[in-house]
């Protein structure tokens, strides 16, 4: 049964949350959103999932402000960010690139709360589906959110990791520097090194990332399919047509 890279990523999302209790998603993410939903339905404790958009899976009343507000309590255990330029030291930009800023020759949505629940969610895991060169950059061109840093602030929160559609890399806060762990079935090391301009580390065993076996299938292909459908229609009607 072959199984798509959307399918693949939420699987991988699921096993990376597996020890999170209250999971946050942000706007326009249906992987992450939908890999969340697959880990708090593998849970074997109450998890909580809030998926900003959704009126279904979605407790809070004010939105991001409430988001602010429980990240602040230590009650978001796992949140998500990705980025226009990613680099080495997991420092990523939503500002835009080239030029000087203000003046961009490229500009994006823009950083929003993502530098605040940089700092304060401990479990954030980057995700960017485009692994080149121009997203994995030796240095952003704008700093949205910093990665960890011996500055001395305070700063329970930070980067475990960054999944994009070729690889898994972990990441050691105290070296800020990534380590390439997994590589996706179909793609290699070699692919990973040719398409990032920044420096990595590679683990001593580089194995594929697990691929979803046919329960798991199912259950994204039905349930969480229809779950997630329920804030992203359009992705459920292009990825998983039969469930929409």
């Amino acid at each position: 049964m072959s199984v798509s890279r959307q399918e693949l990523l939420i699987h991988t999302i699921a096993g990376l949350l597996k020890d999170c209790r209250s999971i946050a998603v942000g706007a326009s993410s249906p992987i992450p959103g939908a890999g969340a939903l697959l880990a708090k339905h593998r849970a074997t404790r109450r998890t909580f999932v809030t998926i900003l958009g959704s009126r279904k899976h979605n407790a809070m009343n004010s939105g991001g402000v409430e988001l602010f507000d429980m990240a602040a309590q230590g009650r978001v255990d796992a949140f998500f960010l990705g980025g226009g330029q990613i680099d080495g030291e997991a420092n990523i930009n939503l500002v835009g690139a080239g030029g000087t800023y203000p003046q961009t020759n490229v500009r994006w949505p823009g950083s929003f709360g993502s530098g605040y629940l940089y700092y304060l969610v401990p479990h954030v895991i980057l995700f960017r589906e485009e692994h080149t060169r121009r997203v994995m950059v030796p240095k952003v061109d704008f700093i949205s959110s910093p990665g960890p840093r011996a500055d001395g602030v305070y700063r329970p929160g930070g980067p475990v990791g960054l999944l994009t559609n070729l690889c898994w890399f972990s990441f050691d806060r105290e070296r800020r520097r990534f380590t390439l762990e997994t590589v996706h079935p179909g793609h290699s090391v070699e692919e990973v090194r040719d398409n990032t301009a920044f420096e990595f580390d590679i683990a001593a065993t580089v194995g594929p990332t697990a691929e979803p076996d046919a329960q798991t299938l199912a259950l994204i292909r039905g349930p969480i399919a229809r779950q997630i459908g329920e804030a992203y229609p359009r992705f459920v009607q292009q990825v998983f047509p039969d469930a929409a």
